[in-house]
């Protein structure tokens, strides 16, 4: 009997031990039965993937970017394939030594490796860094012989960004650069099918046109799918995505316009604006002096980044944009319209000047010091009076001027499709306010009203805005945005996109107001400031000069520019339209430190219209003439204001009134 019950207990226990260990088996197969459902379904998709990355690489194929086409179809700015030496420094054991055994094999000049090293400084170790452009085939044989011998160096066919009229309109179409930290870092926050699309890119705009139409220039990157080895190798293609190229984009100036008008500033320091009054289209956007975009696209050297930098002629500063400038005289125009819409002042009110206008005890002198006798509007302009103004100032008082005037545009951001527009200062009691901290500083003075009338005072524009003004004058009130973008053109369809921009403000003013206005300033050119450079012209323009002080001159004191360093002596400034029947053109341009406007600035705007009115173009020793100050020499008989079937001819003075 005992031994029954040892034998029933054994077989009990080996039942148990075969139930746990069953148990256990079973346990452990549904673990396993678990575990390759999560592997074989639930990550399925996220494992094959993995699987196929480490079969395959998948390579952005960075598009070409689109071309910046000027109105007629002239390139301003294209790119071309080109073989490039680079350096990855993370696979190079000596630097200093594997660049100098390169140079047996490749020409690299000291600006090269100048340019690299600041590369180097700005990038992370594992780019892959350009030491030279633009290889030879010869230099690209030869290296590939010896390639060998270079770990981590390599000849890459790279689209090369390039500007073929160097520093012609370079401030209108920018330049593009390598994409530095900070604007990954705000790449990192755009939208990621944006973020994607930048995969593989290296350069970016970074100023002008070519800043503003990033996206649409830049075009849609394409991948390839390449089989690889164990070791990662390319073995074979599997699948190609292509790149599509960017956009072409059309700008509204006109290049050969551009590069006349900065070829009649020569040496000197100035900005002109021309735009067409009917659309708002720029036909002209010169800041003088200039640069070469070309220097920047693969990173600009220590040397010329600080030639540039650090000359006392500023040749990186819009100054058609960024440059604020006191308008002068040129201001007078859209005083006199001021004075009519807000019924300040008629037509035919006159005014004693005897070249100077008392203000308590303080005298605002008149240029030259010289009495006109009675002015009305119409003289007041063709004479370029100030007491007319300083007058007119005092009775209007600052914060009429500021409404009348801030519609026009003054002291507003225009809205071209440009970055980095300054607003100047149109000022006002508000703005002083806000503009400084004292209490005694904030403080609006009678006094500090009247040098605004003439332009002078806290009046600081842009030429941008000057001749957005002058457009909206010459237009008859009608405001345009104005905009450098003509059409966006698909590169594969040919499909075009016009900009999309604001619709046309109309401001409201009386037809016989702006007439009277636009009368007086044809008559500038015909008995006025400039009737000397517009002598002989086969057309009728408006214009008018003006002269803004750089520095302050007391009120005892007489303008001498031959006592004063050239950055201190006046600007020579022009506004003007053209033809005077139906205006096709407007335009501001300043001079910096040049004098008198009739002298230097009306000459440039006189060849301006003769180009696009009259087609044109002056000769080498016509052009060395507009360099030099000297206005247009004579040619055929003076045109009479009276023999213009428009505008009609303001009233004359009655003999009560008459000087």
């Amino acid at each position: 009997m005992t031994e029954i019950r040892n034998i029933e207990a054994e077989l009990a226990q080996f039942r148990n031990r075969v139930l746990v260990a069953g148990v256990f088996v079973l346990v452990a197969f549904g673990l396993i039965a678990a575990r390759m459902y999560h592997l074989q379904v639930r990550q399925h998709d996220q494992l094959m993937a993995q699987a196929e990355s480490n079969r395959t690489a998948v390579l952005p194929v960075v598009p070409s970017r689109g071309q910046i086409l000027d109105r007629h179809g002239r390139v301003l700015a294209t790119s071309f394939s080109a073989y490039t030496l680079e350096i990855n420094p993370s696979q190079v054991k000596d630097l200093d030594t594997t660049i100098q055994e390169l140079g047996a094999l490749v020409t690299i000049e000291p600006r090269d490796e100048r340019r690299f090293r600041q590369l180097l400084a700005e990038s992370r170790k594992f780019d892959s860094l350009p030491l030279r452009t633009r290889l030879t085939d010869e230099e690209v044989a030869r290296f590939t012989a010896h390639r060998y011998r270079f770990p981590g160096v390599d000849v890459r066919a790279r689209l090369i960004r390039h500007y073929p009229n160097g520093e012609v309109a370079s401030h209108v179409v920018g330049y593009i650069g390598r994409i530095n930290q900070k604007e990954k870092e705000l790449i990192e926050e755009w939208p990621e099918e944006e973020q994607a699309n930048y995969r593989g890119t290296e350069h970016i705009g970074k100023l002008g046109s070519e800043q503003t139409y990033e996206k649409e220039l830049h075009g849609l990157t394409g991948f390839d799918r390449w089989e690889t080895s164990a070791g990662g190798r390319a073995v074979r293609l599997l699948a190609n995505t292509p790149a599509t190229p960017g956009d072409t984009l059309r700008l509204s100036i006109d290049l050969k316009l551009q590069k006349l008008v900065e070829d009649m500033f020569g040496e000197r320091r100035g900005a002109l604006v021309a735009i067409d009054p009917r659309n708002g289209e720029v036909l002209a956007f010169v800041s003088k002096p200039t640069f070469d975009p070309n220097l920047f696209v693969e990173g600009i050297d220590v040397d010329n980044w600080r030639a540039l930098n650090e000359s006392i002629d500023k040749p990186l500063l819009n100054r058609a944009l960024r440059g604020t400038y006191p308008p002068g005289s040129t201001y007078k125009p859209f005083m006199a319209l001021a004075a009519l819409e807000t019924g300040t002042r008629t037509a035919d009110t006159a005014v004693n000047d005897p070249g100077y206008w008392m203000f308590g005890n303080h005298r605002f002198r008149s240029y030259g010091n010289k009495p006109l006798g009675m002015v009305d509007l119409h003289r007041s302009i063709v004479k370029s009076s100030n007491t007319y103004y300083y007058s007119l100032a005092n009775e209007m008082g600052v914060d009429a001027m500021h409404d009348f005037m801030k519609p026009l545009g003054f002291g507003q951001v225009t809205g071209i499709d440009l970055r980095g527009e300054t607003r100047g200062v149109l000022p006002s009691q508000a703005w002083k306010r806000s503009a400084y901290k004292r209490p005694d500083q904030q403080r609006w003075y009678p006094g500090e009203t009247i040098s605004l009338g003439i332009g002078q005072g806290y009046n600081s524009f842009t030429m941008l805005q000057l001749a957005h003004a002058m457009a909206t004058l010459a237009a008859g009130g009608q405001r345009h945005t104005p905009h450098l973008a003509l059409a966006l053109e698909n590169a594969i369809t040919r499909e075009r996109f016009p900009p999309q921009l604001q619709p046309a403000v109309d401001l409201g003013y009386k037809p016989e107001h702006v007439r009277a206005v636009l009368n007086a300033m044809h008559a500038v050119t015909v008995e006025g400031t400039s009737a000397r450079v517009f002598t002989g012209a086969g057309y009728h323009s408006g214009g008018k000069t003006g002269t803004a002080q750089a520095v302050t001159i007391g009120q005892k004191d007489r303008y001498d520019a031959k006592k004063l360093e050239e950055h201190q002596r006046d600007h020579s400034l022009y506004v003007a339209f053209a033809p005077v029947e139906a205006p096709q053109v407007a335009l501001a341009v300043v001079v910096e430190n040049a004098g008198f406007g009739a002298a230097h600035a009306a000459p440039i705007a006189r060849r301006v219209f003769d180009y696009l009115l009259l087609d044109q173009y002056p000769n080498a020793e016509d052009l060395a003439a507009v360099q030099q100050g000297l206005a247009a020499a004579p040619i055929g008989t003076p045109l009479k204001a009276s023999s213009l079937p428009w505008p009609p001819e303001t009233p004359a003075l009655s003999p009560a009134t008459a000087p």
